[in-house]
């Protein structure tokens, strides 16, 4: 038996990141490494380069936390509004390559699936609608759902509590490795890292996790067995 069947007998639910791991994380890159600090220079008087290292700076205060993932903090701190920036470049969100095809046959293995994202509900609500995600996958909880981050160990006790899953028999799909490192602190036995999250870059080189290039790899699913 391979070690990737050996895993899916295992698990009997499966949760899954949403940006980098189930959509191109390329959209996000673009937005926060260009098209905010753009707009912080024009509204600033900055050249680009100053906006953007004024702007890695304040992520860099917030890194892992809940404001950091947060429209509204950021639109009150930098005095904009983000969530229209967001919606007038919406066409450029787009699932993975291979991801819906996965999907529909990780739900017609018999396994629960969830989606758990650190996404603010208003970048959510914008995906969802541009991508039909929450037709494939219609459980979604978010990290503001349970006021902590997915790097918080609040997040996974709040999760499973919410959601009832047995941590030794799930399996959770991420790209970030601090929120991996988190799902392993709470007992969660099966983890994979996303190497390739962005469409537009190559695939990191990864030693901390078991790592697939994109989530297609972890297919095909065999049935769940009752």
């Amino acid at each position: 038996m391979t070690e990737r069947r050996r895993i899916w007998e295992e698990t009997e639910t499966v949760l899954l990141d949403m940006d980098g791991t189930l959509l191109d994380l390329a959209f996000d890159n673009r937005f926060w490494l260009e098209r905010v600090p753009r707009r912080h220079a024009e509204q600033q008087g900055l050249d680009f380069d100053t906006a953007l290292a004024d702007l890695k700076q304040r992520m860099n205060r917030v890194n892992g936390q809940l404001q950091w993932y947060c429209l509204d903090y950021w639109s009150e701190a930098l005095g904009f509004d983000l969530e229209a920036l967001k919606r007038q470049c919406d066409s450029e969100i787009r699932l993975l390559p291979g991801v819906e095809h996965f999907l529909d046959d990780l739900t017609a293995s018999g396994r629960r699936v969830a989606i758990a994202t650190n996404a603010h509900p208003q970048v959510l609500a914008i995906k969802l609608a541009r991508t039909g995600l929450d037709r494939l996958v219609p459980e979604i909880h978010t990290a503001h759902e349970f006021g902590a981050a997915k790097e918080s160990p609040l997040f996974w006790q709040r999760l499973e509590a919410e959601m009832g899953f047995a941590p030794a028999r799930t399996l959770f799909v991420d790209d970030s490795l601090p929120v991996l490192a988190s799902a392993r602190d709470h007992g969660i036995a099966h983890l994979t890292a996303v190497a390739r999250p962005a469409s537009d870059q190559p695939p990191r080189p990864i030693s901390d996790f078991p790592a697939v290039d994109a989530i297609p790899e972890l297919g095909p699913v065999p049935p769940r067995d009752q």
